[in-house]
């Protein structure tokens, strides 16, 4: 799904009304019917709705949708800035139309004080939407203070009041913390970086039919990874194929007390379908490998690391997980990137050796995968004051070594060298633990090795881990989930891929 500007979804509603045709305020009350809609089936044990509404379009949508929860039997009162404020166009109509209802009653923000907020009311915020270029201030930063205090359900209509759509506001600025927010048609950048991120709470892209002839011309370079796009790239296993026709792995790591890493590459890499996998390992690790994992291979890497990484034909290499940073595996690893020049995925300790110098980045082969977290790009690529910035720096990167980055956070993002974004949007909290990393390698490796090409594999594979961390935490909760846990839920995730592929199981 493209993530589109301000600028870009305001268009799209002109092209909406242009070409449907439809008229602003028939497209304000389609999209309050949606919203309304959600609030009435998510929230039946709340009969109480208080809606904060502002004087644009966004209050537009609050007052339409504060007359059609009452319509369906909700207690709900409106608050607004003044009675006799200057309001838009389609604000002013809905406005209009309340005053055919007497059981609404509308009050003025300087009462939010004095309201009865108690655990069965839910706050709608409809102050403002995406043209707010601004911070808040004077009596809408107060109120949003107050209301940020309350103990109950916050629901943000397209976008918390106070949050940019595009970028960040400076650290001090005053933002309505929804626990919901209710968005139209696509996600916006804000929501999927983890200083805006936190105060939309769990997003909820509503389809208001806005005309599709306008997304599918207009150009984006931002990018979220939903289950079409996925659809598109998955690939089902043929039947008439054999270990050959999957490709072979080598997963290179492990050092002594940190054999488990690679066990967690390895198996990963095993259980998304590669056909053959090698694991490249000190001879600490032989019996743990060869008990953990029966189905790989051990290749014994000697004392001096990669002594025996003699670049291999046709395999696709992992390299990092447990690897460790000593001098000869340092010296091992560099003098092999000097001389290996295939797309392969670097993780972990394999990017703490190259970022000890800047120059070593240049032995990143080409089209190669790297993934590090906020911390590891930092030591690679240098420091940047948000992820904001951390985005753009990798972009740079991206396209300066013609390669792809991973960039590992709530929601991963994949980097092209052709300057796309892919922001991933499965997963949670549970894999905020030690391996969930390395599995993460396996998966990007196996994946490249049966022949998705860098940018797919990439796609696939972040999405892949987090919906399998996903059905982990449903199973085992987020706090008990263990990284081995997701590896035993891949079967149910290519069981949900094949499906929809059309292939019976």
């Amino acid at each position: 799904m493209k993530i589109l500007t301000t600028e870009q979804i305001r268009r799209w509603d002109s092209f909406t009304i242009s070409n449907e045709p439809i008229s602003s305020i028939q497209l304000m009350e389609r999209a309050s019917e949606a919203l309304a809609s959600w609030i009435s089936e998510n929230c039946k044990n709340h009969k109480k709705i208080a809606v904060f509404c502002g004087t644009g379009n966004n209050g537009g949508d609050g007052l339409a949708i504060a007359r059609i929860l009452y319509m369906k039997g909700f207690d709900v009162d409106i608050f607004v800035k003044n009675f006799r404020g200057k309001y838009s166009d389609e604000a002013s109509v809905n406005l209009k139309r309340l005053r055919d209802l007497s059981g609404i009653s509308v009050r003025e923000f300087k009462e939010a004080d004095q309201y009865n907020f108690d655990n069965k009311t839910i706050i709608v915020d409809a102050l403002f939407g995406t043209g707010l270029s601004r911070p808040l201030e004077g009596i809408y930063k107060e109120l949003v203070e107050v209301l940020n205090e309350e103990n109950c359900i916050k629901i943000s209509v397209d976008i918390p009041s106070g949050l940019p759509a595009d970028t960040i506001f400076e650290e001090n600025s005053v933002i309505f913390k929804a626990d919901y927010t209710l968005s139209f048609q696509s996600w916006k950048k804000s929501f999927l970086h983890p200083e805006t991120g936190q105060y939309a709470g769990k997003v909820i892209i509503l389809d208001i039919g806005l005309h599709t002839d306008y997304i599918d011309s207009e150009a984006a370079e931002n990018f979220t990874v939903d289950e079409k796009l996925i659809d598109c790239i998955f690939k089902p296993r043929q039947e008439f194929s054999h270990k050959g026709t999957y490709g072979k792995v080598t997963i290179a790591g492990g050092s002594y007390g940190k054999i488990g890493a690679v066990v967690l590459a390895t198996k990963s890499s095993l259980k998304t379908g590669a056909g053959l996998t090698f694991t490249l390992a000190p001879e600490c690790g032989y019996e743990i490998l060869q008990i953990s994992c029966p189905e790989a291979m051990f290749i014994e890497s000697g004392t001096r690391f990669i002594d025996h990484f003699k670049s291999e034909d046709n395999t696709v290499y992992g390299i990092g997980p447990g690897l460790g940073t000593e001098g000869e595996t340092e010296k091992g690893l560099l003098d092999f990137l000097k001389d290996y020049h295939d797309p392969l995925v670097l993780d972990a300790d394999a990017l703490n050796i190259i970022s000890k110098d800047h120059k070593n980045l240049k032995l990143i082969p080409e089209r190669s995968v790297i993934t590090p977290h906020p911390k590891e790009f930092e030591r690679l690529f240098g420091s940047t004051e948000n992820s904001f910035e951390r985005l753009k720096l990798a972009r740079e990167k991206a396209a300066e070594f013609n390669i792809f980055i991973v960039l590992k956070d709530h929601h991963t993002q994949i980097i092209s060298p052709e300057g796309n974004v892919f922001y991933n949007i499965t997963g949670n909290a549970g894999l905020a633990k030690g391996g969930s990393g390395d599995i993460l390698t396996g998966i990007l490796t196996s994946l490249l090795a049966q022949g998705y090409s860098e940018e797919n594999a990439c796609i696939l594979g972040v999405w892949l881990h987090g919906r399998a961390a996903d059905l982990a935490a449903e199973k085992y909760s987020k706090e008990a989930m263990l990284p081995t846990d997701v590896i035993h839920t891949f079967g149910k995730v290519f069981e949900e891929l094949n499906r929809r592929a059309g292939f019976k199981l």
